[in-house]
């Protein structure tokens, strides 16, 4: 029992580096499970753990896949060449099929008697013969052999495998593991003796390096995928955004999503059970002229808030495009859970592009908005020219995000417009990709628009964007 419990935690491990969110208390309610229906029945085993572990259709899918990779055990084979594996395979007629099986019996009778006979004239390849991986290894014994193989590779902690390049040094400590190095000796015996039996000792040894090696490379296909990936967008969330390879930009989308799904999870409106709010006493007495003045009628004063908005000013001159990408490939993602945002772009001048992204998709959406508004940067002139556009629209339940380097190229920064923004807003949000040891360096005018801000961060790679993101949400709640 305890193996099996071992079993089903190293399977929610896999689970896990597959981004299926699994509990401790989920992992206890699993191995219940578990032990009510037993291993017996697969079907039955995995329909009730997916119940137990999977939330949402999406990861109904993963799961039914690393259940099926996990729990589908493929017995090692050792009763043919290398080189007779296809032919073997190929055999679809029945009596052919058994006279191979027999003539494999009588191949195999013959190998062990040319064995023990050359064991007579050497000691190693007599313990050998002893040893019970050698007489599975003669006798086929395919369950056996297949649960040494897991049992060695439990114990070298084949689980923890991340690495393509570890296959070679797992497969050396299962190899050692099940005691292949007295296969070794035993060939070298043979060789110094010039034994006949030494072609069939080193077809034994092929075929069971050749088994573990396809072993370790399942596993390491189950194990590591999820560990790689999981590797890989740790690496692109703290990778600046504008060193980001177009190569990459698929696994960065795909990253986004995952960290805006994780955040709509965090902040969906919930139902909520609240007090009705103060009775409002001159409706509910005039509605009760109708019943004799019986107060049957209640009427509630209801406070109406209003609803926060979240104006996202970015900068998409050269140095800075890269940033507002991703920026708004966030905000747009969050949709569901965000208050309504709308969208301007600036270098040298200011336009709203909120209508871009209902017409477009959210990549044509971007492209569009770097093609209008990129060029030479001018935050001065952009800030007279949102003035004119939405100066008047921020209110006390506004969110202002501005994402831009603050090089102004020697030109008025117009402070005064920014605290106006300041003085209107819920609060201004200025994200800057460039180091805080550089702001104020050169034409950078961040630290006196800084001081027209309620919050400043530097923020360059996704997850200082996300952890930002986060306290916004937390703020419009």
């Amino acid at each position: 029992m305890g193996e099996m419990q071992t079993n089903l935690v190293n399977f929610i491990q896999v689970l896990r580096s597959h981004d299926i969110r699994v509990s401790p208390a989920e992992t206890l309610d699993a191995m219940e499970v578990a032990a009510n229906l037993g291993y017996g029945n697969r079907i039955r085993l995995r329909d009730g753990l997916s119940m137990a572990l999977a939330k949402t259709p999406a990861e109904e899918l993963v799961f039914d896949r690393c259940f099926d990779r996990y729990f589908t055990v493929e017995l090692a084979d050792f009763s043919s060449k290398p080189d007779d594996h296809h032919s073997a395979d190929e055999s679809a007629d029945s009596e052919t099929s058994e006279q191979a099986a027999e003539d494999e019996s009588n191949a195999t009778a013959n190998d062990e008697d040319l064995l023990t006979e050359a064991a007579a004239q050497a000691p190693q390849l007599d313990a050998l013969m002893q040893s019970e991986l050698m007489q599975n290894l003669l006798s086929n014994d395919r369950n056996a052999l297949s649960l040494a193989m897991t049992r060695a590779g439990d114990s070298v902690g084949l689980q923890q495998i991340q690495m393509f390049t570890q296959r070679g040094q797992f497969t050396r400590k299962i190899l050692d593991q099940l005691g292949e190095q007295h296969i070794r000796q035993a060939v070298i015996e043979l060789e110094q003796l010039n034994s006949p039996a030494l072609a069939e000792l080193q077809r034994y040894r092929d075929i069971l390096r050749e088994q573990v090696r396809d072993y370790v490379e399942r596993e390491y296909l189950l194990h590591a995928e999820g560990r790689n990936r999981q590797f890989m967008e740790e690496i692109l969330s703290k990778t600046r955004l504008n060193n980001i390879e177009r190569h990459y930009l698929g696994r960065v989308h795909e990253l986004i999503q995952k960290m805006a799904r994780k955040l709509a999870a965090r902040y969906s409106r919930k139902q909520r059970s609240t007090k009705r709010g103060q009775l409002n006493m001159g409706r509910t007495l005039r509605s009760s002229a109708a019943t004799d003045g019986v107060l049957f009628n209640t009427h509630w004063r209801k406070t109406r808030r209003k609803k926060p908005e979240i104006i996202a000013i970015c900068d998409v001159s050269g140095s800075v495009a890269a940033y507002a990408k991703f920026l708004l490939m966030f905000l747009y993602s969050i949709q569901d859970v965000l208050p309504k945002v709308r969208s301007f772009a600036f270098s040298s001048h200011m336009g709203e592009v909120s209508d871009l992204f209902k017409e477009h998709e959210l990549e044509k959406a971007i492209e569009l908005v770097n093609w209008k508004y990129g060029g030479a940067t001018d935050y001065g002139g952009s800030f007279e020219d949102f003035a004119t556009l939405a100066l008047d629209d921020i209110g006390s339940s506004t969110t202002v995000i501005i994402l831009g380097d603050a090089r102004n190229n020697g030109g008025d920064p117009k402070l005064e417009i920014m605290q106006s923004i300041y003085q209107r807003s819920k609060q201004v949000i200025w994200l800057n990709p460039e180091s805080r040891r550089a702001w104020g360096t050169g034409d950078s005018e961040m630290l006196r628009y800084q001081t027209t801000c309620h919050f400043t961060a530097e923020c360059n790679n996704l997850k200082q964007l996300e952890r930002i993101i986060d306290q916004l949400l937390k703020s419009t709640r």
